[in-house]
């Protein structure tokens, strides 16, 4: 238990602290699990626009120190991959493309 009053003063600063980044990163993941919702709609343009959010997001909290930023920039370029290969996908899901089926090659017997 802290003794001094500068102690207790810094108790109090950091339980303050710990909140307020504790909802930073909060609101982090609120974003990243709507980019997500985006990306499985496979609408290139709506998962483009929260990806924007998302990446404006990051950057705010890196800035403010809840976050690394070196860790805030390698969220962001994680985001940005799965938004590439949704666009790579033609805006089809990713991993649900649609397969002729076991070792048919589209020709007809």
């Amino acid at each position: 238990m802290a003794h001094s009053l500068s102690a207790k003063k810094r108790v109090r600063q950091n339980i303050k602290r710990r909140a307020r980044n504790r909802h930073r990163k909060e609101l982090v993941k609120i974003e990243v699990k709507a980019y997500q919702a985006a990306l499985a709609s496979g609408d290139v343009a709506k998962a483009e626009a929260q990806l924007n959010k998302t990446v404006s997001r990051l950057d705010k909290v890196a800035a403010k120190g809840a976050m690394h930023k070196n860790t805030a920039a390698r969220k962001r370029s994680r985001l940005a991959l799965k938004l590439n290969a949704l666009r790579a996908s033609g805006g089809v899901k990713p991993g649900k493309t649609a397969k002729a089926g076991k070792g048919t090659s589209g020709a007809t017997a």
